[in-house]
């Protein structure tokens, strides 16, 4: 079973770095951005995660917390996450249990050769535990603006 917009998003446990363990059931009264990623360290996800870095601020006065995901080891995220000074915590899914929740696992393709990973996705949850808004196939520029307004928005109702 995937998640659907304006239904409840099944309660998960992840671990995350600073030695988090996160609950969606313990985040209910805040929004949450879940946005997922194929690579720490690579071109897209970098600016991508500086984009939610330079945004904080704004996304905590909206009472929204940022995860990103990938199926990088919590020590490749901790190290991506000091390097690039980012705020907010990323979520290890080794075992894909999260991304298989999501849908966000795709077949690819890169230099001719087919395999499977992360389709770049974000996802806002709604104060009590909605998904209220989904975008798949993200393209980088322009996209963290749209989730904050997004998160805005929702904030208002």
């Amino acid at each position: 079973m995937s998640v659907a917009i304006d239904q409840p998003v099944p309660a998960f446990q992840a671990q995350a770095t600073s030695d988090t363990q996160v609950n969606l059931e313990a985040l209910k009264g805040k929004q949450v951005v879940l946005y997922f990623y194929p690579k720490d360290n690579t071109p897209g996800c970098t600016t991508q995660g500086q984009g939610f870095r330079d945004q904080h601020d704004a996304f905590v006065a909206a009472n929204t917390v940022v995860f990103g995901v990938s199926r990088d080891s919590l020590k490749t995220h901790e190290n991506f996450k000091a390097k690039q000074g980012f705020p907010f915590e990323l979520i290890s899914d080794k075992d894909e249990r999260l991304c298989q929740l999501f849908d966000v696992i795709k077949l690819k393709k890169l230099y001719g050769k087919e395999y499977l990973g992360i389709d770049r996705s974000t996802f806002l949850i709604d104060h009590d535990g909605l998904l209220r808004q989904e975008w798949r196939g993200v393209k980088v520029p322009g996209h963290v603006e749209a989730v904050l307004q997004a998160a805005q928005a929702l904030q208002q109702h």
